[in-house]
C-alpha cells in the first residue's frame, strides 16, 4: 500500500515538472535558446535570421511575434525566406505559439511529430516546401487549429484519420502532393470546415458520405486523384459550398440531380471522369452559377436543359462527350453574362441557330469536331466581341461570309477541314486583331488575297490542301509577326516572293506540293529564326544561296523533288539539324563534312542526286542518325568502318552507287537496322553470317552486286525479314532450308545466280509470301515441291531457266492469288493443271514433256506417238502387201499361162466355141481384182469405201500427210 502511494507521488511530481516546462518553457529569456537551435537546423542564404541573436531584443527578431505583455511567442512567420535546411523538433518547446508559418521556403525533411506539444497553435503553414515522409498523426493533438496547410510539398503516405479531433479546423489543405490511400471518413466530424484543398494527390477509393456532414464547407477540391465510383448524393446538404471541383478522377455513374441543392454553387467542375447519363434539369436551378465544365465524360442526350435561371453562367464548357441533337435555340435566352461557350467533340448535328448570335458578350465558341452543316451564318457579325471562333471538323458548306471581317476583336479564327469552298474575302483584311488564321483541308479556290497582308498581328497562317492558285502575294513581307506559314498542297505558281525574307520572326515555312518555280531568294538569310522549312514537290531550281549558312536554327530541311544544282554546302551550317531530305534533285560535289558537326541528326536522304567522292569519315559523329540514304549518286570507295558507330541506324540505304570492296561484317552489330539496301554497287566477297544478328531487320536488299559463295544459314535469324533479295550475283550452293524461320517474309528473290540443289520444301512454310518467290536463271534440280502450294497468298512465283524435272504439281492449283507464273525452260514432264489453262503459253514453254491448255493437249501428244508406231506398221504391211502381190502376179501368170495353153488347145481343137465363154472369164477376172473394201482415210473422218489400187495409193500418200503436219505442228511450239 505504502509502495502504491510513493508511486502516485512520484507521477505527480513528474507531472507537475512537465506543466512547469510547458507553462514556462517558451518564456522570451528561454525560447531564445530554443530559437537559436531552430536557426542552426536552417541555411539562411538571404540573411533573414541574421538579428536573430541575443544581442537584440527577441520580440525584434525577424519573424517574431511576442504576447501583449511582451513574455511569450505566440508567432514565427518566415514565410518566404529562401530557407533551406530542416525543421528543428526544438520548436516544439515553444508552446505559446498560436501561429507558425513557414511556408514558401525549400525546407527538406520531415514534419517532426513533436509539433503535436504546440496545444496552442491555431494556425500551422507549411506549404510550397519540399517537406517528405507523412502527415504524423500527432497533428491529430493540436486540438485548439484552425488552418493546417501543409500542401505542395512531397508528403506521402495516407491522411491520418487522426485529422476528424481537430474540431475547430476551419481550412485543411493538403494539395499538390503525394498522399495515398482514401480520404478518411472522420473528415465528415469537421463540422467548422469551409475550406477543404485535397487536389493534385494520389487519393484513390471513393468519396465518403460523410462529406455531407460539413455543413459549413464552402470550398471542396479533390481534382486530379484516382478517385471512383459515384458522386456521393450527400454532397447535396453542403448547402453553403461556393465551389466544387471533382474534377480528372474516375467518378462513374450519373450526376446527381441533389447537386440542385447547392443555391449558393458559384463553379461546379466535373470534368475528365467517367460520368453517364444526361445532364440534369434541375441544375437549371444553380442561379449564381458561372461556371459550369462537364467536358470529357460519357454523357449523352440533347442539350435541353439549360433556361434563363443561369443568368449568371459565364462559362459553359460541355466538350468531349457524346452529346447530340441540335443546338438549342434558347441556349442564349436571358443569359447575357456568357463569355466562354465549348461544345466541341461531340455528336452534335444540324446548322447553327441564329438565336445564338444574340450571345453578344461570348468571347470565345468552339463547335469544332461535330456533324454540323450547312452555311456559316453571315449574321455571326452580331458576336461583336468575339475573340476566338473555332468551327474546325464540321461539315459546313459555301463560302467565308464577307461578315467575317466586321468582327474587330477576332484573333483566333479556325474553319479547317470542312467543305468550304469559294474565296477568301478580302475583307478578312480588316481584321487587324488577327493571329491565327487555320483554313486548311477545305475546298476553297482563287488568290490569296492582297488584302490579307494588312492583318499585321498574324503570327500563323495554314491553308494547307485546298485549291489556291497564283502567285504568293509579293508584299508578304507586310506580316512581320508571321512565325508559321504553311501553303503546303496547292495550285501555287509562280516563284517566292523576296519580300517573305523580311518575315524575321518566321519559324516554319511549308510550301511543298505546289508548282512553285525560280530559285530561292537571298532574302532568306534573313529569316534567322527558321527552323522548319519544307519546299518539297515543287519546280524550284538553281543553286543555294551560299548566304543560307547563316542559318544557325535550321531543324528540318525537306527541299526535295525540285530542280536544284549546285552544291548543298549552304545547308550544312546548323549545328541542330535533325532532319534533311534533299532526294530526287541535281545537287553535285562531294558531301560536305560540316554536315556531321550536326551531331544530332537523325535523319538524313541525299539519294538521287548527283553527289560523287567518298562516304565522308566524319560520319562516325553522328551518332544518332537512324536513317541514311545516299542511294542513286556517283559514290565510290568503301563503306568506311567509321560508320560503325551510328549504332542507332534504323534505315541504311546506299543502292545504285560505285561503292567497292566487301559488306562489312560490323553491319551486324546494328541492332536496331531495319532496312539495308547496298544493290547495285561493286561489292564482292561473301554475304557476311553476322547479319543474322540484325533481328530486327525487315528488308534485306543485295541484288546486283558481285557477291558470291553460300548464302549463310545465319540469314534464318531474321524472324522480322520481310523482303530479301540477292539475284543477280554469283552466289552458289543450295538454298538454306533455314529460310523457314524468315515466317514474315513476304518478297523473296534468289533469281540470276548459280545456285544448285533442290529447292528445300521449307519454303513451303513461308505462307506470307505475297509478292513474289523468284528462284529463276539458277541451277535448281529436282522436282518442285508440293509444299509450294501452301502459299496461298503468293501473286508471282518464277521458277524458269532451271534444271526442275518431273510433273506441276497438282497443289500449286491451290495458289488462288497467283497472276504471274513463269516455269518455262525446265524438263518439266506430264499434263498442266487445268487451273493454269488461261496462262500463256510462254509460263511453260521450254518444258518438251508437258502437255495440257495452254500447250496442245494431252491427245494430240499421245496421238502423235501412235501414228508414229503406225508409220512402221504400214511401212511393213507395204512390204509384206508387195510380197503377197509378187507371189499372186506369179500365181496368175502361171494360171493365164496354163489357160492360154488350154486355150490354145481348145482353139486349136475347136476354134469356134470359146468366144462367151472367153469374155465371160475375163471380166470376172479383171472386175474381181477390183473388189472394194473399208479403209480408214487417215484425215480423221472415219472410213470411205476405196478400191483396192487407191487404198494402195492412199496408205502412201497419207504417211506424207501424217508428217507433215507433225513438221507444222513443232514449227507452232
Amino acid at each position: 500500500m505504502k509502495q502504491t502511494q510513493n508511486c502516485h507521488l512520484m507521477l505527480f511530481l513528474s507531472v507537475l515538472a512537465v506543466s512547469l516546462t510547458v507553462s514556462y518553457g517558451d518564456t522570451t529569456s528561454v525560447a531564445s535558446q530554443w530559437l537559436l537551435k531552430v536557426k542552426s537546423r536552417f541555411v539562411d542564404t538571404e540573411g533573414v535570421l541574421e538579428n536573430w541573436s541575443l544581442k537584440a531584443n527577441i520580440c525584434n527578431w525577424n519573424g517574431l511575434k511576442c504576447s501583449e505583455n511582451l513574455s511569450h511567442i505566440v508567432g514565427l512567420n518566415l514565410s518566404g525566406s529562401g530557407l533551406t535546411g530542416i525543421i528543428a523538433p526544438e520548436i516544439s518547446h515553444l508552446v505559446s505559439l498560436q501561429v507558425l508559418d513557414l511556408s514558401l521556403n525549400a525546407l527538406t525533411g520531415s514534419i517532426p511529430p513533436k509539433l503535436g506539444q504546440l496545444k496552442n497553435l491555431k494556425e500551422l503553414h507549411l506549404y510550397s516546401n519540399y517537406l517528405s515522409g507523412k502527415v504524423p498523426a500527432e497533428v491529430g493533438l493540436l486540438n485548439k487549429l484552425q488552418v493546417l496547410r501543409v500542401g505542395d510539398n512531397l508528403l506521402s503516405g495516407e491522411l491520418t484519420p487522426y485529422i476528424g479531433n481537430l474540431s475547430y479546423l476551419r481550412i485543411l489543405g493538403v494539395g499538390y502532393s503525394q498522399l495515398n490511400g482514401s480520404i478518411p471518413v472522420e473528415i465528415g466530424k469537421l463540422k467548422h470546415l469551409t475550406s477543404l484543398n485535397l487536389q493534385k494527390n494520389s487519393l484513390g477509393g471513393r468519396i465518403p458520405e460523410e462529406i455531407g456532414r460539413c455543413k459549413e464547407l464552402q470550398f471542396f477540391s479533390v481534382e486530379n486523384n484516382m478517385l471512383k465510383g459515384d458522386i456521393p448524393t450527400s454532397i447535396g446538404n453542403l448547402e453553403a459550398l461556393e465551389i466544387l471541383n471533382l474534377s480528372n478522377n474516375s467518378l462513374s455513374g450519373l450526376i446527381p440531380v441533389e447537386l440542385g441543392n447547392l443555391v449558393n454553387l458559384k463553379y461546379l467542375n466535373l470534368l475528365g471522369n467517367r460520368l453517364c447519363g444526361g445532364i440534369p434539369s434541375e441544375l437549371n436551378r444553380l442561379s449564381q452559377l458561372n461556371t459550369l465544365d462537364l467536358s470529357r465524360n460519357n454523357l449523352s442526350g440533347p442539350i435541353n436543359v439549360f433556361n434563363t435561371q443561369l443568368r449568371n453562367i459565364e462559362s459553359l464548357v460541355l466538350s468531349d462527350n457524346y452529346l447530340t441533337g441540335d443546338i438549342p435555340h434558347n441556349l442564349c435566352d436571358g443569359i447575357s453574362k456568357l463569355r466562354k461557350l465549348y461544345l466541341a467533340r461531340n455528336k452534335l448535328s444540324g446548322t447553327i441557330p441564329l438565336q445564338l448570335f444574340s450571345c453578344s458578350s461570348v468571347q470565345q465558341l468552339d463547335l469544332s469536331d461535330n456533324g454540323l452543316a450547312g452555311a456559316i451564318p453571315s449574321s455571326l457579325d452580331s458576336l461583336e466581341n468575339l475573340t476566338d471562333l473555332v468551327l474546325n471538323n464540321n461539315s459546313f458548306t459555301g463560302e467565308i461570309p464577307s461578315e467575317i471581317g466586321n468582327m474587330s476583336k477576332l484573333e483566333t479564327l479556325f474553319l479547317f477541314h470542312n467543305s468550304l469552298t469559294g474565296k477568301i474575302p478580302k475583307e478578312i483584311g480588316k481584321l487587324q486583331r488577327l493571329s491565327q488564321l487555320y483554313l486548311y483541308e477545305n475546298q476553297m479556290s482563287g488568290i490569296i488575297p492582297r488584302e490579307l497582308m494588312n492583318c499585321s498581328s498574324l503570327t500563323e497562317v495554314d491553308f494547307f490542301g485546298n485549291h489556291f492558285s497564283g502567285s504568293i502575294p509579293s508584299t508578304i513581307g507586310k506580316l512581320k509577326n508571321l512565325v508559321v506559314l504553311q501553303l503546303r498542297q496547292n495550285d501555287l505558281s509562280g516563284p517566292i516572293p523576296p519580300s517573305l525574307g523580311y518575315c524575321k520572326k518566321l519559324q516554319a515555312l511549308a510550301l511543298a506540293d505546289n508548282k512553285l518555280s525560280g530559285m530561292l531568294p537571298p532574302t532568306f538569310r534573313f529569316l534567322t529564326d527558321l527552323s522548319i522549312i519544307t519546299l518539297y514537290n515543287n519546280s524550284l531550281e538553281g543553286p543555294l544561296p551560299e548566304s543560307l549558312y547563316h542559318l544557325k536554327n535550321l531543324t528540318i530541311i525537306n527541299i526535295s523533288h525540285n530542280r536544284f544544282t549546285g552544291s548543298i554546302s549552304p545547308l550544312s551550317g546548323s549545328s541542330i539539324l535533325l532532319k534533311m531530305d534533299l532526294t530526287n534533285n541535281s545537287f553535285s560535289g562531294p558531301i560536305p563534312s560540316q554536315l556531321t558537326e550536326s551531331n544530332n541528326l537523325i535523319r538524313l536522304r541525299l539519294g538521287h542526286n548527283r553527289l560523287s567522292g567518298n562516304i565522308p569519315p566524319e560520319f562516325s559523329k553522328l551518332t544518332k542518325l537512324n536513317f541514311l540514304d545516299l542511294s542513286s549518286n556517283n559514290l565510290i570507295g568503301e563503306v568506311e568502318l567509321q560508320l560503325s558507330n551510328c549504332t542507332q541506324l534504323e534505315h541504311l540505304v546506299l543502292n545504285d552507287n560505285h561503292l567497292i570492296g566487301t559488306i562489312p561484317s560490323w553491319l551486324g552489330s546494328l541492332q536496331d537496322l531495319g532496312e539495308l539496301d547496298l544493290s547495285s554497287n561493286n561489292f564482292n566477297g561473301t554475304v557476311p553470317k553476322e547479319l543474322g544478328n540484325c533481328s530486327g531487320l525487315l528488308k534485306l536488299s543485295l541484288h546486283t552486286n558481285k557477291l558470291l559463295g553460300e548464302i549463310p544459314q545465319e540469314i534464318g535469324n531474321l524472324a522480322s525479314l520481310n523482303v530479301l533479295n540477292l539475284e543477280k550475283n554469283i552466289l552458289s550452293g543450295s538454298i538454306p532450308p533455314a529460310l523457314q524461320q524468315c515466317k514474315k517474309l513476304y518478297e523473296l528473290r534468289l533469281s540470276h545466280n548459280i545456285l544448285t540443289g533442290s529447292i528445300p520444301f521449307e519454303l513451303g512454310t513461308l505462307t506470307n509470301l505475297q509478292v513474289i518467290l523468284d528462284l529463276s536463271r539458277n541451277q535448281l534440280s529436282g522436282e518442285i515441291p508440293l509444299s509450294l502450294g501452301n502459299l496461298i497468298k503468293l501473286e508471282r512465283l518464277n521458277l524458269s531457266f532451271n534444271q526442275l524435272k518431273g510433273k506441276v504439281p497438282p497443289t500449286l492449283g491451290m495458289l488462288t492469288s497467283l497472276h504471274v507464273l513463269d516455269l518455262s525452260n525446265n524438263h518439266l514432264e506430264g499434263q498442266i493443271p487445268s487451273i493454269f489453262s488461261e496462262f500463256p503459253v510462254n509460263s511453260f514453254v521450254g518444258n518438251d514433256k508437258l502437255c495440257g491448255q495452254p500447250m496442245f493437249t494431252c491427245s494430240e501428244s499421245m496421238g502423235s506417238k501412235g501414228t508414229q508406231l503406225s508409220e512402221k506398221a504400214v511401212a511393213g504391211i507395204i512390204v509384206a502387201i508387195v510380197f503377197t502381190s509378187t507371189l499372186i502376179c506369179f500365181t496368175v501368170l502361171y494360171i493365164m499361162l496354163r489357160m492360154w495353153c488350154n486355150w490354145r488347145k481348145v482353139a486349136i481343137s475347136n476354134s469356134e466355141g470359146g468366144g462367151p465363154e472367153h469374155k465371160a472369164e475375163e471380166g470376172k477376172w479383171v472386175y474381181g481384182d477390183e473388189q472394194y473394201k473399208y479403209e480408214e482415210d487417215g484425215k480423221g473422218n472415219g472410213t470411205t469405201l476405196l478400191p483396192l489400187q487407191e487404198k494402195q495409193f492412199f496408205s502412201k500418200t497419207s504417211i506424207f500427210h501424217f508428217k507433215t503436219n507433225m513438221c507444222a505442228m513443232e514449227n507452232t511450239l
